[in-house]
């Protein structure tokens, strides 16, 4: 992922496993092709997005 783009999409989602709900990432590409994702499951929604940051995800302000 040293290719980065403004105009890929970030994904945050829970997973739908049947014994917990864990957050993770997910980042598409404008050809809709997925070009990164979180390897684990976060507990909380500002542990996943702390860890896509580190791969290249830009914060917007709110």
């Amino acid at each position: 992922m040293t290719d980065k783009d403004d105009r890929d999409k970030w994904e945050f989602y829970q997973d739908h496993n049947a014994k917990h709900h864990k957050w993770r990432w997910r980042r598409t590409a404008t050809n809709g092709r997925i070009v990164g994702a979180s390897t684990q499951g976060y507990a909380e929604k500002e542990e996943c997005m702390e860890n896509a940051e580190r791969n290249g995800y830009v914060k917007t302000p709110e």
